[in-house]
């Protein structure tokens, strides 16, 4: 387990680090594609977003939210990732959406630091950003990771 400290430039940075931030992107999608057809489904992205646990609980204290609305909120994501309306999200729909996800998640940082405690074999992205400004800072923390 292991501490680290971002800032919006932080994430900003791996965002526009294009070779890195595609290749993270491009992994976690290959992750959600259960069965390899090369586009995320409906359930598949569901699945994601579930397991991050982001609408079922409020500062990591459960909230009972109705199924419906559940269904009613995981369906608008999918909505918002299938920019096509094909019914499937393709490796560049979800590389666009992660990439506004992200640069939004940096402007709400701003300058204002923040502490996280993440697992060492944590690969969200924003562990991916603070690796890629540790190695830029101490080359040989890009060998150790």
């Amino acid at each position: 387990m292991g501490v680290v400290i971002i800032d919006g430039s932080t994430v900003r940075a791996f965002v526009t680090d294009d070779q890195q931030f595609t290749k993270s992107v491009d992994e976690r999608f290959a992750a959600l594609d259960l069965n390899n057809d090369g586009v995320l489904s409906r359930s598949e992205l569901r699945k994601a977003f579930e397991s991050l646990r982001l609408l079922e609980s409020h500062f990591g204290v459960d909230v009972a939210t109705r199924p419906d609305e559940l269904t009613q909120l995981y369906n608008s994501i999918f909505e918002r990732f299938d920019c096509d309306g094909s019914g499937t999200v393709d490796l560049q729909e979800f590389r666009s959406e992660m990439k506004k996800i992200l640069l939004a998640i940096a402007d709400g940082l701003g300058s204002c630091p923040i502490q996280m405690v993440l697992e060492d074999d944590d690969q969200s992205f924003l562990k991916k950003a603070a690796d890629l400004e540790a190695a830029k800072l101490d080359p040989n923390h890009a060998q150790a990771s």
